[in-house]
């Protein structure tokens, strides 16, 4: 019995999508998809040279679109910030003095220690400030 070449087509788009899910690389999943598309011509009745042209331009096409695309939106996203990281960047408002030395600044409703970035400057009570990042449990502003 002759398995038809479509059959082996097949196969060949299983085989490569074990390594498409064992690694998560999609390109494995564009180039099945390729299989795939030569197994079609197959059943057709289309020659081997058609059936490895289709797989060929099929894989080529998906992953010079595809990949690019799906990498740009995966940089895209920016990532949630939490703890610490969520704090940099916000306003507080200065409730004690804050210099180079020290002070106290009401940050996310919570009143933490603060200084400032730079020793020479200060800031009053009632003025706003940055939160340029988080030294410990003291705010560093400006």
């Amino acid at each position: 019995m002759e398995i038809d070449a479509w059959v082996w087509w097949l196969i060949g788009a299983v085989g490569l999508g074990i390594p498409l899910v064992l690694t998560a690389m999609p390109e494995f999943g564009m180039l099945s998809a390729g299989a795939v598309a030569g197994a079609v011509v197959a059943a057709l009745g289309g020659g081997v040279v058609a059936q490895v042209l289709v797989f060929a331009a099929v894989s080529v096409a998906l992953i010079a679109v595809v990949r690019p695309i799906a990498a740009r939106n995966s940089r895209g996203r920016p990532g949630l910030a939490t703890g610490i990281d969520a704090l940099k960047g916000r306003q507080a408002v200065v409730v004690e003095r804050v210099d180079g030395s020290g002070g106290r600044i009401k940050l996310a409703g919570e009143i933490w220690s603060a200084r400032a970035l730079d020793s020479d400057t200060a800031f009053e009570p009632g003025q706003q400030v940055d939160v340029v990042e988080i030294d410990g449990a003291t705010a560093v502003v400006m």
